[in-house]
């Protein structure tokens, strides 16, 4: 059974996880077919965004495939970690932009695939939550370090030390997400987002995504430097040609991604 339903947009591309009946939760198979997609699209000059949802209006992802992790031996779910993990962190190492449309509970290593995410947008009935500790365990996905740097420590130890979920109202106010939308304009809205993000030039993307990220907790001299770098580096491509003569003739610009 496929674990992803892919749609070939063009610019964008849709990934939805294909596990409505388990509340499109985390399985080895779906972990694979993650890695699998994201080795083809980064070779894909075309595609400038992805959208990454789930199958249904219950749930984005809701965690762990705990009937899955019960029959795992110790060793399983030692590589299993290590799988999420490396999935995750080539999303944030991408050179595409990646598109969180949360449609219900994101909880646990669904929270933390969204947080891997650049952007985020939630369903006004989306559920966000990391219910480790009361599992005995913590978040190991990422969660406590990309959930500090999205809202704080503050608010990050709000979460995680009481466990508890929030909605939409509250990840708007945290900065968890930037938008919300109703569960019947989810998609809708998705898809005019990730537009706004493809309409731009491939190179600058990529470029501005790894300065953010990369200077993000550097000294401030250092992140400067860093930003300069990547910007020196669009300054020779094709695009930037091409957005100065689309500006003169007041057209729309067609990047290439060169």
């Amino acid at each position: 059974m496929a674990e992803w339903i892919v749609e070939d947009l063009g610019a964008v591309e849709v990934w939805s996880i294909d596990g409505a009946a388990r509340r499109n939760s985390i399985t080895r198979a779906m972990l694979a077919g993650l890695d699998a997609e994201l080795a083809r699209v980064a070779s894909r000059r075309e595609a400038r965004c992805v959208i990454i949802t789930g199958a249904g209006d219950r749930a984005f992802c809701a965690g762990a495939d705990l009937k899955e992790r019960a029959s795992m031996s110790d060793e399983e779910v030692h590589a299993f970690h290590r799988e999420l993990r490396g999935a995750l962190s080539a999303i944030e190492a991408s050179p595409k932009v990646f598109l969180a449309a949360v449609n219900g509970f994101a909880l646990g290593g669904g929270f933390e695939l969204a947080l891997a995410c650049d952007l985020r947008l939630v369903s006004t009935s989306a559920e966000l939550g990391l219910p480790e500790v009361g599992l005995g365990i913590i978040p190991g996905g990422g969660g406590t370090q990309r959930l500090a740097r999205a809202v704080g420590v503050a608010r990050a130890k709000d979460l995680v030390l009481t466990a508890r979920r929030i909605d939409a109202v509250e990840a708007l106010a945290f900065g968890v997400a930037t938008r919300a939308a109703p569960p019947e304009q989810l998609r809708e809205v998705a898809l005019a987002m990730a537009a706004e993000v493809a309409r731009n030039a491939p190179i600058s993307l990529r470029q501005a995504k790894r300065a953010i990220d990369g200077g993000f907790h550097l000294p401030l001299a250092e992140a400067l430097d860093l930003e300069n770098q990547l910007y020196q580096a669009c300054l020779g491509t094709k695009d930037r040609l091409e957005a100065l003569a689309a500006f003169a003739q007041k057209r729309p610009s067609v990047f290439t991604g060169e």
